[in-house]
């Protein structure tokens, strides 16, 4: 690398956050990216140095052992964090011979038994595996219907610097603030490395008249005071079969849940299904017409009175 600072490679500071590493990443990488500048033959080289600073500033653990150690940090790693009984070599780095240190690091990840002719570090031709690409995490709004029933919903991604559409499947009774995981769709890894994955938080948009309760549907009805008393029958909505005739008995109090049972949502683990509740909510007439106020007032003093024994 042209530095051996990661925090400048990234023009940060080491007092810079998780968020403004994540950003600085990628408005360079951006920048940087080689098809973006082909005819800048610097280009892959700043690139190749981004992505390196932002592998270890990018992930907690590694950016901790670096700010102890600098950028050998993974040898002093490999070594427990100093030389063996405590005695430092000339220039202040691990000392030779020291237990589970790795030689290989010192030759930045070639197999000792290819230069060698085959040693006893392990299987001939051993390589560590590419680091994948980064991964992306994203919020995505799905209407009501579509996280209760499933279906598909399409979400714009950033990746590798390019605005891409992604359709999305939702699976059916999925609950707000659950995440999905897609593996794969992430940012590349520019390393020969399988990109990252997208791990989208689910956020469900409001139904104009339902709400959920877990795997059950709550749905306000009006009724007015006679139908509440003599009892009717009224149409309500469901959310997957249209309209439903619902019988409101006699004597229904407002707040009263009449069930539909089978009509919620599918619970996406167990497969079951939850009920629909219907809520009463008696609706009274904000003005009376001159009849109605004559009929309200003969049965007033027969009504018993909803409080008595109450307190």
């Amino acid at each position: 690398m042209a530095s051996s600072d990661y925090y400048e490679v990234l023009g940060l500071t080491k007092s810079a956050t998780a968020d403004e590493i994540r950003k600085a990443y990628r408005k360079l990488s951006r920048t940087y990216h080689p098809d973006a500048k082909k005819d800048d033959p610097e280009a892959a080289k700043r690139f190749q140095e981004i992505q390196e600073a932002h592998d270890v500033l990018g992930d907690e653990e590694k950016r901790k052992k670096y700010d102890r150690f600098g950028p050998n940090f993974a040898q002093m790693d490999k070594m427990g964090g100093g030389a063996p009984h405590g005695q430092p070599w000339p220039g202040g780095g691990p000392g030779p011979g020291a237990g589970g240190f790795d030689f290989q690091e010192l030759f930045g990840g070639v197999d000792l038994g290819d230069m060698f002719g085959g040693g006893r570090g392990g299987p001939r031709g051993a390589r560590r595996a590419p680091p994948k690409g980064e991964d992306i995490r994203a919020t995505l709004k799905v209407p009501f219907e579509i996280a209760a029933r499933g279906g598909s919903q399409d979400i714009r991604l950033d990746r590798g610097g390019k605005i891409e559409t992604l359709g999305v499947k939702i699976p059916a009774g999925i609950a707000d603030g659950g995440v999905m995981r897609l593996a794969g769709q992430g940012e590349p890894s520019f390393r020969g490395g399988p990109p990252g994955d997208l791990l989208l938080t689910i956020q469900i948009q409001p139904h104009a008249w339902f709400r959920r309760e877990g795997n059950n549907l709550l749905l306000d009805v009006p009724l007015t005071p006679a139908e509440a008393a003599l009892g009717t029958k009224v149409e309500v909505p469901t959310l997957t079969e249209g309209k439903v005739t619902l019988t409101v008995p006699p004597g229904t109090s407002s707040g009263m849940k009449l069930r539909l049972r089978g009509k919620g949502i599918v619970d996406p683990q167990s497969h079951q299904t939850g009920d629909q509740f219907v809520v009463v909510k008696i609706a009274v007439p904000k003005e009376l017409s001159p009849e109605q106020k004559t009929l309200y007032e003969s049965l007033q003093p027969l009504d018993p009175s909803p409080r008595a024994g109450l307190w």
